[in-house]
């Protein structure tokens, strides 16, 4: 090692913090050595906590010979000390943004008392009845320094502090704390004291207009020397460092601003001085730049401080204040001047300066104002709201609900100033075409959202809109609001009565056709059909609307009533009906129904038993989504209903597949097992799938958890759904001659095939043991192919064979879709299933989405932990799990959240702890990591490889995290599994925030 090297790693140990058994002579040796560092141009300046140690050791109380403690005696020993300590601040150049970044309160109060001591400043004298012009130049630079340091921490004790998370609780380190929390607490009280003579001596500063002096090792060295050479050369102009003049000013006007700044909340005319101050400090870093040997002005601190003066302050001569469109917004506001207000909003259309956020306040602003009764500001409020949407909608924001509230009744002014905002917000000539399209999009929107066609005109006649969207796109938006069905408005008035229709025909059916539309009273409906049947009876009323569809096998039906009225009668009420039924209107459903089923039943026995049919569906949908929801079963008139659907033998009666699929889902989710078991007809088995599948799927849960003997049904239910899924392969010529190889479904089950690809009779299951028996099975099924690299874990797998004798014949693609959606289904039915999770997460893995993978199996493990505050039960976190969490980490990239796991396992994998940490090109946040380590192999090994790679810090690190008391081996087994499970909790919920 080099002189230079030495000397540098003795100055920045901790060695000048003498240990009482440090003899004298060793002492004045690392005195020395400290010095010649100091006097070396060496590129690293020596650690600030050396002033924190000196200081600590020159004011250690002494103890006599009858034990009483005693102050720090005033000795050769404690003298160096705190000299040592000046002379790291001198080095340091006295940069007080270094030092108050590095040391506490009561260390730097301290050390700024013995600068001011050792310059001669009389203890007890106030500093304000002090001539600093009299004074040496650096006797007055050090009470400058110290007053300068009470205001800044003045402010600094202002700002809201973040609190630091507590660790494990230690007496001696929190008696510590407390301590230092009541010293620091009682020297900000007295500085806050003394606050008004520090500002009268910076002001005073601000009067000398002359160079002053700070200390340096050499001058510190001669103020140690003997009394007589004291008042020597220290004394004189040019010892010290040397600080000019302007930039003392630029140093006291900023902490001046600072402290104005923050008293000026009660006072405007502080806020005057506050912004004289800050732009006095503008003008000397602009001239004299913004960092010198002594200090450094932070220029965006100090442009933030300048804004907000300009805005709080009211003059109004100051160009640069006016410049700025807050402090002119402010102006407006405060003034009333809203005409103006509206005009800078419009003009930031186009320069996007002001944030959103701000734009909302004055909007908030201007709300609350107009509801304390101002109503002139109405306007005003819906000018700068419509300001802001066209802002919002360049900008590719969402469109606020305000500016639909104050749109629900547009106006031809409305219109006209919506259309200027967005003419005056759009450069075309410069504009990229992302732009165009957004306003182009906002304008077509509002034409499709206003039903007065004179206001449509004003829009699609505008210069604007007719260059944002070509003559195809008009033409296709005329056609769309041709076609459109009006909207329906509750809160406005009645539908003009049909009495009140003009004379003309054309109007007449068209208003009658615009009724039938809107209209969800069946009474009204027969009514506008009768009327509209009276005018004409060329027209098919059952076609003007696209909406109104029914299904294919009820519409034959439908169509072959002869008679034109009772045939549209009946197609609109069942369309209407289901349509109804569709957005979950189950009154208006019910009631379209009722009057469809009471018309029908006059006439056709087939159309009487499907509406009978579509409200049994009905009354199913209006219980799951009623008292189902909390748990109520249905009334036992329901189920009987479903019983006698499922077992009906009406022939010639077309029926609708999901009816079926519906009817044994509810049976199976209200637990009619007994039902499906034993009382369903064989017959009904034999000629209905659905029937079939539910009886096996009831007559399985009903078994589990069981012996294996007594698994017959499930072995029946997975011959069932791997016939379901099995495809043969069969040869057909081509239109080209050629033969090809062709995947053609089993007939016997054809029916199902529907269900399985998802549309789906298993997406209406929600009963959970159901729903996790299927689950399960499809799994087994996904896990049975031999290419399976990854399998998949689930609940009750063990129930299902292990093995299928023509594996070729499953469309395992097919079953990996439905696995996918099924578990997706599921975890809507319930989020915190944790075995759901497990799968959804092995899934992901499977799939090589390792991040979210890693999402669910933590997700999995916070719901059965109550977010790791309990553990985690084993069957959740088994081997299986860990390993493959193990694995995400290692391919993500975060090796040590690899090592941490590897503890997790039965038996710890220190081989893949070891080769992990031995990465290091580690994506996690390595070392912090550490604390959350119990074992001390993996932590010893840590300390090696850093001690390997000469990583000292990191080193240190591990070294404290294997010294906690509670990892000590010598512990009961209780306190180290206590640790363990403590640390495991902090690291998952760590995990979880980073995943989740």
């Amino acid at each position: 090692m080099s002189a230079e090297a030495a000397d540098r790693e003795a100055a920045t140990s901790s060695r000048p913090c003498t240990p009482p058994q440090t003899s004298w002579f060793e002492f004045l040796l690392e005195e020395a050595l400290l010095e010649q560092h100091l006097q070396k141009p060496s590129p690293d300046p020596p650690p600030v906590q050396l002033i924190v140690q000196f200081l600590e050791q020159a004011s250690k109380p002494s103890v006599n010979e009858q034990n009483q403690v005693q102050p720090p005696p005033d000795n050769k020993r404690n003298r160096i000390l705190k000299l040592l300590a000046l002379k790291v601040a001198a080095h340091l150049k006295w940069d007080l943004d270094v030092l108050e970044k590095s040391l506490s309160v009561p260390v730097l109060n301290m050390l700024l008392n013995e600068l001011l001591c050792i310059s001669k400043v009389p203890p007890g004298t106030k500093h304000v009845d002090v001539d600093l012009s009299s004074l040496p130049p650096t006797t007055a630079m050090a009470i400058l320094l110290y007053n300068r340091w009470a205001i800044r921490t003045i402010v600094q004790s202002s700002f809201p502090v973040k609190q630091v998370k507590p660790g494990p609780p230690q007496l001696n380190v929190m008696s510590q704390m407390q301590q230092e929390k009541e010293l620091t607490e009682n020297i900000l009280k007295v500085l806050k004291e003394q606050a008004a003579d520090s500002i009268l001596v910076l002001e005073g500063a601000l009067k000398l207009n002359k160079d002053l002096y700070v200390h340096t090792i050499r001058t510190l060295d001669l103020l140690a020397m003997e009394p007589g050479m004291v008042n020597g050369e220290t004394e004189s102009s040019t010892a010290g460092l040397k600080i000019s003049a302007e930039e003392i000013q630029c140093q006291v006007c900023y902490d001046l601003g600072a402290i104005y700044f923050q008293q000026g909340s009660t006072n405007a005319a502080v806020h005057e001085n506050a912004k004289e101050k800050f732009f006095r400090t503008k003008e000397l870093v602009a001239k004299n730049g913004a960092s010198s040997l002594h200090f450094t002005i932070d220029e965006e601190r100090l442009a933030g401080y300048c804004q907000a003066c300009g805005v709080l302050t009211s003059s109004s001569d100051d160009a640069s204040q006016q410049a700025t469109p807050y402090s002119q917004i402010h102006s407006c506001m405060k003034s009333g001047n809203y005409q103006d207000l509206v005009k800078i909003f419009l003009e930031d259309n186009l320069t996007l300066s002001l944030p959103v956020q701000f734009r909302q306040s004055v909007l908030r602003e201007l709300f609350q104002k107009a509801q304390q009764g101002n109503d002139s500001l109405d306007e005003v409020c819906f000018k700068v709201c419509v300001c802001n949407t066209v802002c919002d909608v360049l900008q590719g924001r969402t469109i606020d609900i305000q500016f639909c509230q104050l749109f629900l009744k547009p106006s031809k002014e409305k219109i006209d100033f919506l259309l200027e905002v967005c003419s005056r917000s759009i450069d075309l000539e410069n504009a990229s075409e992302a732009l165009k399209r957004k306003m182009a999009a906002f304008l077509k929107n509002l034409c499709l959202g206003l039903e007065d066609l004179q206001l449509v005109f004003m829009i699609s006649s505008h210069d604007l809109f007719i260059k944002l969207l070509k003559d195809d796109e008009r033409k296709l938006l005329i056609d769309q609001m041709r076609k459109r069905s009006p909207r329906i408005n509750l809160c406005t008035k009645p539908v003009t009565s049909f009495y009140d229709i003009p004379a003309s025909a054309s109007v007449n059916i068209g208003q009658l056709e615009h009724q039938l539309i809107l209209s969800v009273d069946p009474w009204r409906i027969r009514q506008i059909l009768i009327e509209l049947h009276g005018m004409t009876s060329e027209r098919q009323f059952w076609t003007i609307s696209n909406k109104w569809e029914v299904p294919n096998v009820y519409g034959n039906v439908i169509l072959g009533i002869k008679d034109n009225l009772t045939r549209d009668l009946v197609y609109i009420l069942m369309a209407k009906g289901l349509h109804c039924c569709a957005i979950k209107d189950f009154v208006h459903a019910k009631q379209l129904f009722a009057a469809c089923l009471e018309l029908v039943t006059e006439f056709s026995p087939k159309l009487r038993q499907v509406m009978l049919n579509e409200m049994l569906l009905l009354d199913i949908y209006t219980h799951e989504a009623g008292a189902g929801v909390s748990g109520e079963r249905p009334p036992s008139d329901l189920i009987s209903r479903v019983r006698g659907y499922l077992e009906m033998r009406v022939p010639d009666i077309p029926l609708r597949q999901v009816i079926a699929e519906e009817c044994v889902a509810f049976l199976l989710n209200w637990r009619e097992n007994e039902y499906l078991t034993m009382q369903v007809p064989l017959p009904l088995v034999q000629t209905n799938p659905y029937v079939k599948l539910g009886q096996l799927l009831a007559a399985t849960c009903k078994e589990l958890p069981g012996p294996k003997e007594s698994r017959r049904t499930a072995k029946d239910l997975w011959e069932v759904v791997v016939q379901i899924c099995s495809v043969s392969n069969q040869h057909k010529r081509g239109n080209d001659g050629r033969v090809s190889l062709i995947k053609h479904r089993e007939s016997t089950l054809g029916i199902m095939y529907r269900c399985f690809m998802g549309i789906p009779f298993f997406f209406f299951l929600q009963e959970p043991l159901v729903l996790t028996t299927i689950l399960s099975l499809f799994v087994k099924l996904h896990n049975v192919r031999e290419d399976i690299v990854n399998d998949i874990a689930a609940e009750h797998i063990s129930i299902w064979p292990s093995s299928i004798p023509n594996l070729q014949s499953v469309d395992f693609e097919a079953v990996a879709v439905t696995v996918k959606e099924l578990v997706s289904y599921a975890l809507t039915i319930n989020a915190n299933n944790h075995f759901w999770l497990i799968i959804q997460a092995d899934i992901y893995f499977a799939t090589n989405q390792y991040s979210a993978a890693l999402h669910y199996y933590l997700q999995a493990g916070a719901v059965c932990s109550d977010f790791f505050n309990k553990m985690v039960p084993p069957d959740v976190y088994t081997d299986q799990v860990i390993k493959r969490m193990i694995k995400c980490c290692s391919l993500l990239n975060c090796h040590t959240q690899v090592a941490i796991l590897c503890q997790f396992l039965r038996e710890v994998d220190y081989k893949t702890a070891f080769k992990a940490l031995q990465e290091q090109n580690s994506h996690d946040a390595m070392d912090s990591y550490y604390e959350y380590i119990w074992d001390v192999t993996i932590l010893e090994y840590l300390t090696y490889l850093h001690h390997k790679r000469g990583e000292t810090d990191k080193r240190q690190i591990a070294i404290k995290a294997i010294g906690q008391t509670e990892l000590n081996a010598s512990n009961p087994e209780e306190v180290l599994q206590l640790a363990a499970q403590r640390r495991k909790k902090k690291f998952l919920q760590a995990m979880a925030k980073l995943y989740f």
